[in-house]
């Protein structure tokens, strides 16, 4: 969870604590095994590009074509998760990717794979990586207890990392030995073994069946979220600032690989596999340091470390100094994105966390797209060590921004979901998608407290607006100075029924019990229909 400050008295579950249970293991090395496939994809088309072509900015557009897509598709993906079931979602999307998979290894094999075809069947099988990872993140809380959250989180990174090591050793030498075409192969094979062991999971029937938003709604609302939680918006702040600059390393590596160093695809793996190597030990040492440090002080550390990094990268000539360099470049990149994916699964409801982690998604991708497309360019341009001074400049520059924008202690927040309005009861019983709807609430308050009652509806405010509120207003009545009347517009009665029923949390209620405990009596409440 992300917080500002934590005891060493707390003892964290163990990094492998999840994998005892049977559903999320299965699941999570079927993950894995796809994970492994995606980076023999991303290792094969590069290589390939590196060979045809020898622009820096092509081979770097890679990690853009594959990452493009889950900024454009990431939030509509997340509400068809939110409003769908996930695993048939899943068991579709893998589908739709064997496929792809299946096309783009028959034409390589056969020697037709141009960069631009490559490039684009890149971009759709990251449409079909968008589709799948809101989806399974938001699954992840169902299948581990709270507590386990963070583990599972840092799993989730030793099989991103682990595949990393792996899939790019594996990649240099069958490229070496038999071309690009086995890879991408083994990669269609991931896709399918992972929609088998989705479709041979049976999770538990719901226990209380809810209407579906629609799909506009939802993506409206989810957005709609994110936009008034200052501790979402803080944790996606965070991300970009570490991804952005951070991408470097990824962007450039090949070109490092080949030019700097003089490596083959061989060599090329064997840095990769560095950098995951670094990040597996990372993620099992993240539970040591988390119960040491204060996630901002674990995120400054990683920062400036991974700054080292980047400034070795841009002037060293030594294949062994680089091999030594990244894999505590490994340990920073896990320690940052482990901790603020956990924060985020940690802090979204429900009702909205595969929308949130969608958003979350599209910062990590759009971060790492854009930065990977500059620093491409910037290399063109200037060369390999301009490059990765700039990238250095810019991630010390993020470092020290934790000063004035640290993540927000989210410790004492009870994050589930509460029941606590009483039900509208009306004489006119409007449709569904009947709107907008005028909720207003007058509540009697003295006078000589109407100060502290207005700062403290401004949390209010923040709850309305993140669970459907589009406008809201607080006045005091004219005629009665005593009383002073909450007003908000919601933009259907669906939309404000699902704030009755589902949609607020623990911490939303004791923000309202804060405001009323300055109250002499309960809000008098009036629904104005459209």
């Amino acid at each position: 969870m992300s917080t500002e400050t934590t005891t060493a008295r707390a003892v964290p579950p163990s990094a492998w604590a999840p994998l005892r249970i049977a559903v999320f293991r299965s699941l999570w090395l079927a993950l894995l095994a796809s994970n492994i496939g995606t980076w023999m994809q991303t290792v094969g088309a590069q290589w390939l590009l590196v060979e045809q072509s020898g622009n820096d900015t092509l081979v770097a557009v890679v990690q853009t074509a594959g990452t493009l897509p889950i900024v454009l598709l990431a939030l509509p993906s997340g509400a068809l998760a939110d409003i769908f079931d996930r695993r048939r979602l899943l068991i579709a999307v893998q589908v739709f990717l064997t496929g792809v998979g299946a096309v783009l290894t028959t034409l390589t094999v056969a020697g037709y794979m141009p960069p631009s075809l490559l490039l684009t069947l890149t971009f759709v099988l990251g449409a079909g990586q968008a589709l799948t990872a809101p989806a399974w993140q938001s699954i992840i809380p169902e299948l581990v207890p709270r507590p386990q959250l963070a583990s599972a989180s840092a799993l989730g990174a030793i099989s991103m990392n682990l595949a990393r090591a792996v899939g790019p050793a594996v990649a240099g030498l069958l490229i070496a030995r038999a071309g690009a075409g086995v890879v991408f192969g083994l990669n269609t094979l991931s896709f399918a073994v992972f929609a088998l062991v989705l479709w041979r999971w049976r999770p538990a029937a719901p226990g209380t069946a809810t209407t579906p938003e629609r799909f506009t709604a939802a993506v409206r609302s989810g957005s709609r979220y994110v936009r008034h939680s200052p501790v979402v918006r803080r944790i996606l702040l965070r991300a970009a600032l570490f991804l952005v600059p951070g991408s470097a390393l990824w962007a450039l590596l090949p070109l490092v690989a080949s030019r700097a160093l003089g490596l083959g695809s061989g060599g090329y793996g064997l840095l990769l596999a560095a950098v995951g190597a670094g990040a597996v030990a990372g993620a099992l040492l993240l539970p040591r340091l988390r119960a040491r440090w204060s996630l901002n002080r674990l995120l400054l550390v990683a920062s400036l470390g991974f700054a080292v990094v980047l400034a070795v990268l841009g002037t060293a000539g030594s294949t062994a100094v680089v091999v030594v360099a990244l894999l505590p470049a490994g340990v920073a990149w896990v320690m940052v994105l482990s901790s603020v994916n956990a924060a985020m699964q940690l802090f979204l409801p429900n009702w909205v966390r595969a929308r949130g982690l969608a958003i979350y998604q599209i910062v990590f991708a759009g971060s790492q797209a854009a930065g990977a497309l500059v620093w491409g360019v910037v290399s063109d341009l200037w060369g390999l060590p301009p490059a990765h001074l700039a990238a250095v400049v810019l991630m010390l520059g993020g470092a020290v921004t934790l000063r004035w924008w640290p993540l927000h202690d989210t410790s004492g927040l009870n994050r589930d979901p509460a029941v606590f309005w009483p039900e509208p009861h009306l004489e006119v019983e409007p449709d569904d998608q009947n709107g907008p709807v005028l909720v207003m609430s007058s509540y009697p308050v003295p006078p000589e407290r109407q100060a502290a009652f207005a700062e403290a509806m401004q949390g209010v405010r923040r709850s309305r607006m993140r669970t459907g509120a589009v406008r809201w207003g607080l006045f005091r009545d004219g005629e009665r100075p005593g009383r002073m009347v909450e007003v908000y517009l919601v933009p259907t009665w669906d939309e404000h029924l699902r704030q009755h029923t589902g949609r607020l949390t623990g911490a939303d209620q004791a923000v309202e019990q804060r405001a009323l405990a300055l109250t002499d009596g309960p809000p008098e409440v009036s629904h104005l229909l459209s």
